[in-house]
């Protein structure tokens, strides 16, 4: 039985979701971050690959027949490591973690295959193969060094988000408290490099101030892997109004998040709500019982929300509306926290394209959203580098 095909599904929401499979089979769905290596990592650290991702698991949201059913066509790994690693030890996590992305490639090459560059991941989408692109997770990975970032570089890392969710010594996270105002000088070379290299700059993570910082100084197209619309959920992770207003100019993506407390504001307040209750339950109450039992009997009261697939497809309406069609991609962050209902793992994927069918997007516009616009900004990254690269050359020249 095809994915969403249940006894029970209207026959129109069958015909929607036979439409969108075909759409994932014209366009090649690039999903914007995925935890996969972390995981791998925390089950077995010295064999990464125990875990056998060709078969269909019980739990986890990643394995290859799940990727598969998704319809991805591409899918920047995470090579996230901890915000409290720092120094040489996150630099020597950080290569571990991009060492892990290509073992999977290694394990199974009928899969996956390593891409760099937006031509090479449409040649491995129309091979049948999902395109396998390296994300750096956090500033931190480069230990304030601009030679380690052209390691990573060099490594294969085509994005690097500037925080995770502590500040880096030169740029301020928004689930920190405030350091720099924002970007510092250093941190203006940092993005002036990974303009030079051809890195797209990740501003999922950063707070407004380092956000608007970059978009001031950024040469090429910027992204956010896996953020969302403040306007429709207020948590600092996502992206307000007035930075989703100036990706028009910069040509930068939006990659929808996938994540519940990122997505529904009202699991945000409710869990607002329930950390405010048990801290005052930490002063007043005595015992873990006595906390545990009273917390029960909040939650009793006040059910927790769900976050919804309808919801994830009202963040894409949003940032339509104020940044437009060309600036939306998809970054579920699976196997990091990702998933809100109907949208459980990535075979689910196709349900929301089936979602965006019915709610008037076109064939076209969804091949943006899926992987089109991020193509776009590859490429835009790849065309600065190139210029960049021949003005260095030139200058050079000139001096001598």
């Amino acid at each position: 039985m095809a994915i969403g095909q249940t006894p029970e599904a209207p026959s129109q929401d069958l015909d929607l979701l036979s439409r969108a499979i075909g759409i994932h089979a014209k366009y090649p769905l690039i999903d914007g971050h995925n935890d996969l290596p972390w995981r791998l990592r925390a089950l077995n650290q010295r064999n990464p690959m125990a875990l056998d991702i060709s078969k269909r698991l019980d739990d986890g949201q990643t394995d290859i027949p799940r990727l598969r059913e998704g319809g991805l066509g591409g899918q920047f790994w995470s090579v996230y490591v901890p915000a409290t690693l720092t120094g040489d030890e996150a630099v020597r996590t950080t290569k571990e973690q991009i060492g892990i992305v290509y073992k999977l490639a290694r394990t199974y090459p009928d899969v996956f295959e390593i891409c760099t560059t937006a031509e090479q991941v449409e040649r491995t989408f129309q091979k049948g193969r999902i395109a396998s692109l390296i994300g750096m997770e956090g500033g931190h990975s480069i230990n304030a060094s601009l030679d380690v970032l052209r390691v990573m570089y060099f490594l294969g890392a085509r994005y690097m988000t500037l925080t995770h969710s502590k500040n880096t010594p030169w740029a301020d996270s928004a689930t920190d408290t405030p350091q720099h105002g924002g970007l510092t000088e250093f941190g203006v070379e940092v993005v002036r490099e990974m303009n030079r290299l051809g890195m797209l700059v990740d501003l999922s993570h950063v707070s407004e101030e380092t956000m608007n910082d970059v978009l001031d100084v950024a040469e090429a197209p910027v992204i956010f892997s896996h953020s969302s619309a403040r306007a429709i959920c207020g948590h600092a992770r996502n992206v307000p109004d007035g930075v989703l207003k100036r990706l028009k100019s910069n040509g930068g993506v939006v990659m929808v998040v996938i994540l519940d407390s990122y997505v529904s504001e009202e699991l945000r307040l409710w869990q607002e709500a329930r950390q405010e209750h048990r801290r005052s339950l930490d002063v007043q109450a005595v015992g873990v019982e006595a906390i545990e039992a009273q917390m029960r009997e909040w939650e009793r009261k006040n059910p927790q929300p769900k976050a919804t697939l309808a919801q994830v497809a009202d963040h894409i309406d949003h940032v339509r509306k104020v940044a437009g069609i060309d600036h939306i991609g998809i970054g579920g962050d699976y196997d990091g926290g990702g998933g809100v209902e109907g949208l459980e793992d990535v075979s689910k994927y196709p349900m929301l394209t089936a979602e965006l069918l019915r709610r008037g997007y076109s064939t076209s516009d969804i091949g943006k959203i899926l992987g089109l616009n991020v193509l776009r900004a590859m490429r835009g990254a790849e065309k600065t580098s190139q210029r960049l690269r021949r003005e260095e050359t030139a200058i050079a020249a000139a001096r001598h």
